[in-house]
């Protein structure tokens, strides 16, 4: 399955009655038309450059609107800080231990990863979170 596009989920807001302001709609653009997965004070800094009037505030309420409705995921480490995806597909992530890049990556089918053990529990799986850790290849010349 390939990730929805801006113009997508604008469509999909728009037809689940969302209210989008040029705020909100700047924020989706971005996280939607990169792979990168920024920190809240990236987008901040990115969208400031075409928006000047938004406040950080803004910035956090919109992206907690967003991954509320589903159109973005929030990615949580362990020292706290949360990054965002645009990225709305089931899908895997390689994290950098060195510099913290985050990448997307093609993820295996849920039922060639679900142990016998994790089926015998009986939950309802709804959807999983995969990443593998290692060290980048740019930060492996360094």
């Amino acid at each position: 399955m390939q990730r929805s596009s801006f113009p997508e989920a604008l469509a999909d807001l728009k037809e689940r009655g969302v209210r989008l302001t040029p705020q909100r709609q700047m924020i989706l653009r971005y996280l939607k038309e990169t792979h990168e997965h920024p920190t809240a004070d990236e987008v901040y800094n990115r969208v400031c450059e075409e928006f000047s009037g938004i406040s950080m505030a803004t910035v956090y309420n919109t992206l907690h609107r967003l991954k509320e409705l589903g159109v973005i995921h929030e990615l949580k480490y362990g020292d706290g800080s949360s990054r965002y995806d645009g990225n709305d597909t089931e899908h895997a992530h390689l994290v950098c231990e060195s510099c913290g890049e985050v990448r997307d990556v093609p993820s295996p089918a849920q039922e060639l990863i679900v142990s016998p053990e994790v089926l015998a529990t009986g939950y309802r799986l709804g959807s999983f979170r995969l990443e593998f850790y290692g060290v980048c290849p740019t930060c492996q010349t360094n």
